[in-house]
């Protein structure tokens, strides 16, 4: 790692530098493709192929090119100087304008898709969805939905900010790995192969396509026109059904127990991905207090008994034909409110329009079910952990301050002890920031993995606590 002065500032620097021109003009090239997407929505621009490629390449483009000037240019090592204007934090206007666009957005895909153009009731698409018809039609013939738009736009910024994120951590291999298996996951598994399918077979368009989405996360794969869709679609749907209660019964806690959650929520995951990427120069809001600690606990496990108490009830009412359990009805009290405030209002509008303001980890941390379900393995039955060597740590906190999921890793660090923790998912920047090389993440037997005799170090020197 670069031993630059600039290598060892905080994200949390309160006063980063300001941009060059490469940055300048990658920030230029990224507002021009959200530009043009605004113009769609209020039908400045019309539905031209010419403007949906301007915009998405001067998306794509922005961020390399952002990416280049920023990092590329400067020693090897760890900074996050000259992402914001002078003066300017990421809590500050820009991080409050950044949420409230976001949000917004979020907001009129799930309830309002008519004011973005979604044609209703047979009617041809306008505006924003209108200006993405092209493309639909290119990959599986047919015009675009609000979900098209958004499959595509956070494919598009999981590859232009997932480049941005491989020169930045350009120094570490994990980091280009891993980056790279998030970009093609994104890209093949949850965008390119379920459109193609669904252009091949139109039944396949009814059910949830993306390989690597699964139930519990998935809440509605166990809904009765989920099931219906999959099992009157021939040979696709047989597979995604099949595919989908192995992949949560059998392979997640194979793979949890060998390699620890962060082959999904690091590696695959598109909720992940997007945190990863776009998320990442927002690492360091995660709360790290006490009390953010214990209402992560109690808030992640709840959502994961709500999903299993929904899935209950949803499968009752579907092999015993009716609407109803202890004469509550199913929809109303069950799927309704879970579809609502977890599946929308939660992942949806606070997981991502809050990076700004709480973190890029909001609902990985503190509602993903499955993160819940895998982070149970992880904790006590698993070969996953994070050793560290306190005899080198030098107390400076990088690690601590770049962890997206609010653990404190300086505390395990300074007494040796390994880090053996359900939210943790495997990202490795905790690894990457360290300059002492400190912290490793490893995979080995279950005995030994959680340290009982840590390595103190005081005023009398290092020593081991028996």
């Amino acid at each position: 790692m670069s031993t630059d002065k600039d290598a060892s500032l905080s994200l949390a620097d309160p006063h980063p530098v300001g941009m060059n021109s490469g940055q300048k003009m990658g920030l230029t090239l990224g507002i021009l493709g959200v530009g043009i997407l605004f113009l769609a929505l209020f039908g400045v621009v019309r539905e031209q192929a010419i403007f949906l490629w301007l915009s998405l390449i001067s998306m794509l483009s922005g961020g390399v090119v952002f990416g280049r000037s920023a990092y590329l240019e400067s020693p090897e090592g760890i900074k996050n100087t000259g992402i914001w204007f002078d003066g300017l934090s990421a809590r500050g206007v820009i991080g409050w304008s950044f949420g409230i666009i976001l949000t917004s957005f979020y907001v009129l895909l799930y309830w309002y898709p008519a004011i973005l153009g979604l044609g209703v009731e047979g009617a041809p698409n306008t505006g924003l969805v209108a200006l993405f018809d092209p493309l639909s039609m290119w990959i599986k013939g047919s015009p675009a939905s609000q979900w098209f738009v958004y499959g595509t736009l956070y494919t598009v910024a999981i590859l232009s900010l997932g480049i941005k994120f491989l020169l930045k951590y350009r120094h570490n291999r994990y980091q280009k790995i891993r980056t790279i298996v998030v970009m093609l996951s994104q890209f093949i598994l949850a965008y390119f192969i379920p459109e193609i399918l669904e252009g091949m077979n139109s039944e396949v368009a009814y059910f949830d396509k993306d390989m690597k989405n699964m139930w519990p996360l998935n809440y509605d794969f166990f809904d009765g026109w989920h099931l219906d869709a999959m099992t009157h679609s021939g040979n696709y749907g047989m597979f995604f059904l099949v595919l989908g209660i192995f992949m949560f019964l059998v392979f997640t806690p194979i793979i949890t127990y060998f390699v620890g959650k962060r082959w999904y929520c690091s590696w695959i995951c598109g909720c992940g991905g997007l945190a990863e990427t776009a998320g990442d120069n927002f690492r360091h809001l995660s709360s790290k207090k006490l009390s953010a600690w214990k209402l992560e606990r109690w808030l992640i496990h709840t959502v994961m008994i709500l999903v299993f108490l929904m899935t209950a009830a949803t499968l009752y009412g579907y092999f015993a034909g009716t609407s109803e359990i202890f004469g509550l009805d199913i929809y109303t009290y069950f799927k309704k409110p879970y579809g609502f405030l977890i599946g929308s209002m939660f992942s949806g509008v606070i997981g991502v329009g809050f990076y700004p303001l709480l973190g890029n980890r909001v609902w990985c941390r503190f509602g993903c079910p499955l993160a819940g379900y895998m982070g149970i393995i992880q904790r006590f039955k698993s070969r996953f952990r994070i050793t560290t060597n306190g005899g080198q740590c030098i107390s400076c906190g990088n690690c601590s301050t770049y962890c997206e999921q609010g653990i404190d890793v300086r505390a395990y660090a300074q007494k040796g002890q390994n880090i053996v923790r359900a939210s943790c998912v495997g990202c490795g920047i905790c690894s990457a920031v360290c300059p002492r090389g400190v912290l490793k993440l490893e995979n080995g037997p279950e005995e030994g993995r959680i340290s009982d005799n840590p390595i103190i170090i005081g005023n009398d020197g290092v020593k081991l606590r028996f």
